[in-house]
């Protein structure tokens, strides 16, 4: 197989290389993927630096999400347990047998999606939403329940609110977007060239503003005060924020509103006065998504049975970025460049090999 290894850490994704590799043979308790399509990360670009918070051992294969084909079941029928199953169809369940077959179109999250092969266990394997193509299911392992886990699980956002989502046309941005619009709320979304911008207003965003406008909290304050009706709020319920936007958010965040800290894309962690959480009424909330299947494992199944609602309702459709194609796992060092320039907007993915000669071999 090929996959880009990384041996040393490297100063910036162009100095990746893809190279051959032993192709992984199946075992007691994984399935054999075929890779076709693979999702790109901010926490890629540090960890090929060797500067995130969790690093797997040198040497190991870059890439966290991935779409493709299941080539071979775990060899131990009973090795995968009992795990959460969802069809789609509005049911979950608790099996003991192999959910997938050889042949079954399948999405997951498992170190070495930058690769033509994967081994991955039942637990972190999705079947791909019908209609959805690889490079499609290979981008919302990490964004869509992030999200959906922040505005449900930790805001309880609500019918009639208003929802200010920060970096609104980034990955996790635009699945906040759907995501509150099918809660019904009012959306504003902030981004920060005019691209993205109409990126927001194509996925449901109500109203948008330049964030790079140092007068955004009062805009947002001034479209709160025009279009809000029944209780005269000046201002917005729910504040989603992966950036570190926080400490200007409350300016314009209503009495009894709630902040979410998603991340700090910025790169600064803020520092707050806390008398204007006080004097507010307001709730700071963090969503730390990675942490909830060993702290609070009951919870993943029932974001993700959302999420899968929400797909099959024609509430959410996927949000990879379309502006330019990357094809090949050699364009992957390429597409991690126009990622960390943010020049890009929803989910940057690599398309590893054919969409049509995939399905052409099931």
């Amino acid at each position: 197989m090929k996959g880009i290894q990384v041996s040393a850490y490297v100063s910036g994704p162009s100095e990746l290389q893809v190279v051959e590799l032993p192709t992984p043979k199946p075992c007691s308790d994984k399935y054999l993927i075929k890779v076709h399509a693979a999702g790109t990360n901010f926490f890629d670009l540090l960890q090929i630096q060797g500067k995130y918070q969790h690093q797997p051992p040198l040497p190991w294969i870059a890439g966290m999400e991935f779409a493709g084909v299941v080539l071979a079941t775990p060899t131990d029928k009973k090795a995968t347990g009992s795990t959460v199953a969802s069809d789609l169809s509005g049911s979950i369940s608790t099996q003991t047998s192999h959910r997938f077959k050889v042949g079954d179109r399948v999405f997951g999250a498992m170190h070495g999606a930058y690769s033509t092969h994967i081994l991955a266990p039942e637990a972190t394997l999705f079947p791909i939403p019908a209609g959805w193509t690889f490079a499609d299911a290979c981008g919302i392992y990490v964004t869509c329940p992030t999200s959906y886990g922040a505005l449900v699980t930790r805001a309880n956002l609500q019918p009639g609110e208003w929802c200010l989502v920060h970096a609104g046309a980034g990955g996790v941005g635009l699945a906040a977007v759907q995501i509150a619009k099918a809660l019904g709320a009012t959306v504003i979304a902030t981004a920060g060239s005019e691209r993205k911008r109409q990126v927001c207003l194509e996925y449901g965003a109500d109203y948008v503003i330049d964030y790079r406008d140092k007068a955004w909290p009062q805009k947002v304050i001034e479209l709160a005060k025009k279009h809000r009706t029944g209780n005269g709020q000046a201002g917005v319920d729910v504040v989603y924020d992966p950036v570190g936007m926080i400490d200007p958010s409350i300016k314009c965040i209503t009495w009894n509103g709630r902040l979410l800290v998603v991340g700090f894309t910025s790169g600064t962690i803020e520092k707050l006065a806390l008398n204007r959480v006080l004097l507010k009424n307001i709730s700071i909330v963090g969503i730390h998504w990675g942490m909830y299947a060993t702290k609070e494992p009951e919870t993943p199944p029932k974001v993700w049975q959302g999420i899968f609602d929400l797909i099959k309702a024609g509430k959410f459709r996927p949000i990879t970025y379309t502006d330019r194609k990357y094809k090949g796992l050699e364009s992957t060092p390429a597409a991690l460049v126009d990622l960390g320039s943010r020049a890009t907007w929803g989910k940057v993915t690599v398309e590893i090999s054919d969409e049509q000669e995939a399905r052409s071999k099931l």
